[in-house]
């Protein structure tokens, strides 16, 4: 019985990825605790730490189809945690009481932290995957319109030209970035935790090191310079740099709904037949994929914030704060795939259309070119009374409904020195688009 948006039936498939969920699974979580388990067995029985009968004996149980799930729910339930339970079940399979060696010097944290850090290294690579596809898409869509005048905006106001390719390229340069990030993190964060009870490895008397060092080793994970059970700043950075990646793709969604209004109609997400329609309007097409993204990455960003808040923990073991990341990490991962798959769905499809594009920026009669006209003769009556002019000419503009360019003509002060064919060639809006594509071409050509 499912009762989340991310394991719903219904919802699942747009507010997450099955590859996402199956990385937070009740079984792969499991299955971790199993393969760690496992490693320290095999380490410990290496170095001469615990017999190499009973390691061989343990590594031979440690598979996920020998384990009870329905048992270990209820063993987790009475105890409060999962691990003890796993660790229990384990041990009653081995023969000759070999199992007494299971789990040897660990502490139940050491066993939960590292099985977190495997699955975020498997949640990660599926988002690194997703950027690098949403990158390659972006570039192709920087290039191709590197130079297709649009409007650019600001206040949500009609600003002065741009290009369609300079807004990609903007947002491609965002997502580099967080490519960067997490090639940054990784090391950082890809840290296992094997430190016993308070984090010394007393239990250990012989071997703790070894111990630490192999099982890591085994894990493929970074070895702690200390124990960090209750210093969560490594947690907490994947939540932030998840809340960042969120806040670029809430970016995008939000000006391809502006940029699908019925006024504006530059973009719109792929064609589905029936897909974005209304119940009772059918000339709607509504954006659908741009406003999952808006929802799931608002979450993403208050999940980030409770991962801050998990990092205020007691002493050397915590009472809480812990149990915030249980809550939080894997359904900010979901909600993550989910915005990162409906990004990728609209980019690889998003229907660009240039001539509306044109259409709206010549819908005021050149008045998104008076900055340009205001610099143009600048050099003749200086910057600041040529705004001034320009300024109280585009007001007549407004109120005569007239273009620009001929009550430009028709001023006295301006025609003395600029006659119509250079004032038209200050009001077209491909001569003003500024360094649009050299800055398109400076963010393609530092992609990797």
């Amino acid at each position: 019985m499912a009762s989340t948006i991310i394991d719903s039936t219904i919802f699942q498939g747009i507010f997450s990825s099955d590859a996402m969920r199956e990385v937070w699974s009740d079984e792969n979580r499991t299955r971790k605790y199993i393969d760690i388990e496992r490693a320290l067995a095999k380490v410990q029985g290496r170095i001469g730490l615990i017999p190499q009968e009973a390691a061989d004996e343990i590594i031979s149980h440690c598979h996920l189809d020998q384990i009870d799930m329905v048992k270990l729910r209820a063993q987790t339930e009475r105890i409060g945690y999962p691990i003890l339970g796993v660790v229990s079940q384990l041990n009653a399979l081995c023969r000759d009481k070999l199992g007494e060696y299971v789990h040897w010097g660990a502490t139940t944290q050491d066993i939960t932290d590292t099985a977190t850090v495997l699955q975020i290294r498997e949640a990660l690579a599926l988002v690194d995957a997703d950027l690098s596809a949403i990158s390659k898409t972006m570039a192709d869509l920087a290039r191709k319109h590197r130079l297709t005048p649009m409007i650019g905006r600001s206040n949500l106001q009609q600003a002065i030209p741009v290009t369609f390719g300079y807004k990609m390229a903007g947002l491609l340069s965002a997502i580099e970035r967080h490519r960067t990030r997490l090639e940054q993190l990784r090391p950082r964060v890809l840290v296992g935790e094997f430190a016993g009870a308070a984090g010394t490895l007393a239990s250990l008397a012989t071997g703790a090191m070894e111990t630490q060092a192999g099982l890591m080793a085994e894990l493929g994970l970074g070895q702690p310079d200390i124990a960090w059970h209750t210093i969560r700043d490594n947690i907490a950075e994947v939540g932030c740099f998840l809340g960042l990646v969120g806040g670029t793709l809430g970016k995008f969604s939000m000006d391809v709904k502006l940029m699908m209004q019925t006024e504006v109609g530059e973009v719109f997400e792929p064609f589905a037949h029936g897909r974005g329609s209304s119940s009772t309007m059918p000339q709607k097409r509504n954006p659908i994929s741009s406003c999952y993204i808006h929802a799931q990455v608002s979450v993403v960003r208050q999940h980030a914030a409770a991962l801050m808040d998990a990092m205020i923990a007691d002493h050397e073991r915590s009472t809480g704060p812990w149990e915030i990341e249980w809550i939080v990490l894997p359904e900010a991962f979901c909600l993550m795939a989910g915005a990162l798959k409906q990004t990728r769905f609209v980019l690889d499809g998003l229907e660009v259309d240039e001539a509306q594009m044109r259409a709206n920026i010549d819908m005021t009669g050149g008045l998104v070119m008076s900055e340009a006209v205001m610099m143009g003769l600048g050099n003749f009556i200086g910057r600041e009374y040529a705004h001034d002019l320009v300024y109280d000419i585009c007001r007549v503009a407004v109120k005569e409904k007239r273009p620009l360019l001929d009550l430009l003509c028709e001023h006295p002060e301006i025609n003395k020195h600029l006659d119509r064919a250079a004032l038209a060639r200050l009001c077209d809006p491909s001569n003003y688009l500024g360094q649009s594509g050299v800055m398109v071409d400076r963010v393609l050509s530092k992609l990797r």
